[in-house]
């Protein structure tokens, strides 16, 4: 594709986003909510996403109704999941004022018990379900991006961290490992 082609390919596609949008001025605000986003922070993470469309719409693969609605909604879900994770962040309190009385708190060879017995149980893991997880909470990626990361899907990636989890569950409650199906 030659230069003059690209320009004209980006101008259509920027061309279409404004009148999806003029469209249904809303849309993305709503989609927000829909995604568990604080009514009072929805149209924040709706400007934020229509800015983030904005700058990369030359990734739009299609300039169907359709196809851009997805693309939308997917910055959308991403950047209320970036909020989200911001909120979770600044939300966490310092260690020494989260404990009310420091004689309640476990000591800390139960603390190392516990921490060893959760390392346990992630490098038992088998190294198909281990992975994505830890891309996931070490490394705090999406999904797609641990999709494109180990050469899957992004449905499979989410029910092997599902998959994960669960067996983390069970290890913790002490259920044996063959007890429920895995894969």
């Amino acid at each position: 594709m030659s230069v003059h082609e690209t320009a004209k390919s980006s101008r259509d596609a920027r061309s279409s986003f404004l009148a999806m949008i003029s469209g249904q001025p809303d849309r993305l605000r709503r989609r927000s909510i829909s995604l568990g986003v604080a009514p009072d922070d929805a149209q924040d993470v709706a400007q934020t996403a229509l800015l983030r469309a904005w700058r990369s719409i030359e990734t739009l693969q299609s300039l169907e109704p359709g196809q851009m609605c997805s693309w939308l909604d997917r910055i959308a879900r991403n950047t209320a999941i970036d909020l989200a994770r911001k909120q979770a962040r600044a939300s966490l309190v310092p260690l020494e004022e989260s404990i009310e009385d420091p004689k309640s708190f476990p000591r800390e060879s139960e603390v190392r018990e516990i921490l060893n017995s959760a390392l346990h149980a992630i490098a038992n893991l088998p190294q198909t379900l281990r992975e994505p997880l830890i891309l996931s909470v070490a490394e705090e990626l999406t999904a797609p991006e641990i999709a494109d990361r180990l050469q899957i899907s992004a449905a499979a990636v989410r029910q092997r961290i599902s998959r994960a989890r669960k067996r983390l569950i069970e290890s913790r409650d002490g259920a044996t490992p063959g007890s429920a199906k895995h894969s």
